[in-house]
């Protein structure tokens, strides 16, 4: 299989894991060696300045202040991920292949609270990874659709509709798919 480095991976209704149910996962890093995404569609109630108060910052705009904090996986829930297509370098970020970057330290979040981060951004607690060979198999049992990522859904969309967004980038209604599989 080819790397899916850059695609949504979108919960099939079936999803039987709690933490995927109705997900679309964007993916950060895809190889010989596993899988890395960020869950781009469970908004948490933590807004990020509860994130900027525990790092003892205050944020300027009220906009991002306001923000919620994404669950982005169950894989270091402690852990924060900046998504973003800012041109800025900062101190731990991963560049996708379609130009999102990840980045992972706290100068980011030091921008963002001042006013000066990157836009558009996504804010998430955790990840989602999978071991080599776990992802090409979840996928081969029906557990996920894939398609390319589009950057409208991925920032622009709003959180309740993006699972729909993503299959329509398919053109699947998602809704009309079932959850079980039959025999002819």
């Amino acid at each position: 299989m080819h790397s899916l480095e850059d695609h949504f991976l979108i919960a099939m209704p079936a999803m039987g894991d709690p933490n995927f149910n109705e997900t679309v996962t964007y993916v950060c890093k895809h190889d010989e060696e596993g899988a890395m995404g960020i869950v781009i569609n469970r908004p948490t109630d933590m807004p990020l300045a509860e994130v900027f108060r525990q790092l003892g910052l205050e944020a300027k705009d009220p906009r991002i202040a306001e923000m919620p904090v994404l669950a982005g996986g169950p894989v270091q829930r402690d852990r924060g991920f900046v998504l973003h297509r800012s041109e800025t370098c900062y101190d731990s970020t991963l560049e996708t292949r379609g130009g999102i970057r990840v980045t992972v330290s706290q100068d980011v979040l030091d921008a963002l609270a001042r006013g000066d981060g990157p836009d558009p951004v996504l804010v998430a607690l955790g990840y989602a990874g999978w071991d080599s060979g776990q992802l090409e198999a979840e996928i081969a049992a029906n557990a996920w659709l894939w398609a390319p990522a589009d950057h409208k859904v991925l920032f622009e969309t709003p959180y309740s509709q993006r699972w729909r967004a993503a299959a329509k980038l398919l053109g699947i209604d998602i809704r009309r798919m079932t959850s079980y599989a039959g025999h002819a």
